[in-house]
């Protein structure tokens, strides 16, 4: 697929951005691909977790200025089209979403590196809002992630000055769960990948998805919505394992069901 490689490693899937010559410069085409390419790779009920990273020095530039023109006159239209559904579909993905950020990470970039469950970088990473550099505003759902990630006086630090945050400065802030050399960077984020494929898939997704919710409900409303989802979840044949497991001293075998 133009754009983006597919690759397994086991139960992990393997998404790389392979524009390295624009340091993987957004272009509705390769957003187009890397939604279809998520969109398949996770069909394959195989397949319990996904990373994604970037090919050559960088992990995503940002927005390829000279794609701007097939985003059409209506840019709230365009983007809306041609990108929003491939950040939907990573923020919603059946499966946990481990991004390895291998470069910098800027602008749209930083806004994609956030939009997986977790993220790791390699040494050499950075990352940095740039917008108000030229004169724009964060887009592509920064001020909504990233304050939620390092909080409000943190997240306005960046979009005002637009310093660059280093991999280990990011890791302290809580943007970054891990921070390794740079030849690591793949091995390690395939081994977080596989941990996680191991797990309850659906309770773990299921997690992500209360969390968000909880940014938007009261405690009475989160509190009663957590236990709907439990009663449901609880009939999952990895529940049913996980608590068969525990009755029997033995550690649970899930299956992603």
């Amino acid at each position: 697929m133009a754009g983006v490689t597919r690759g397994k490693d086991g139960a992990v899937g393997i998404l790389t951005l392979n524009e390295p010559e624009s340091l993987n410069a957004m272009t509705p085409d390769l957003l187009g691909a890397l939604g279809e390419a998520v969109g398949e790779m996770t069909a394959d009920p195989a397949v319990r977790a996904l990373v994604l990273t970037g090919a050559g020095r960088g992990f995503c530039s940002g927005q390829n200025l000279k794609a701007s023109e097939a985003l059409g006159q209506d840019l709230v239209g365009g983007v809306m089209k041609f990108y929003w559904p491939t950040f939907k579909a990573l923020r919603e993905c059946r499966v946990p979403v481990v991004v390895a950020v291998n470069g910098v990470a800027a602008g749209g970039g930083f806004s994609l590196a956030m939009a997986g469950d977790m993220v790791v970088a390699a040494r050499a990473a950075s990352f940095i809002q740039v917008f108000s550099r030229i004169g724009l505003v964060p887009d592509l759902g920064s001020t909504w992630l990233l304050p939620r990630l390092i909080g409000r006086q943190r997240a306005l630090e960046l979009m005002l000055f637009n310093e660059p945050l280093s991999a280990e400065r990011a890791r302290e802030w809580g943007l970054v769960r891990d921070v390794v050399d740079d030849v690591d960077l793949m091995p390690e984020a395939v081994k977080l990948a596989q941990r996680l494929a191991q797990g309850p898939t659906r309770a773990l997704v299921a997690t992500r998805m209360l969390l968000e919710d909880s940014e938007h409900a009261t405690y009475a409303d989160q509190f009663r919505r957590e236990i709907e989802v439990q009663s449901h979840i609880r009939q999952s044949a990895d529940a049913l394992e996980g608590r068969a497991a525990f009755v029997e001293k033995r550690k649970a075998n899930f299956s992603g069901r």
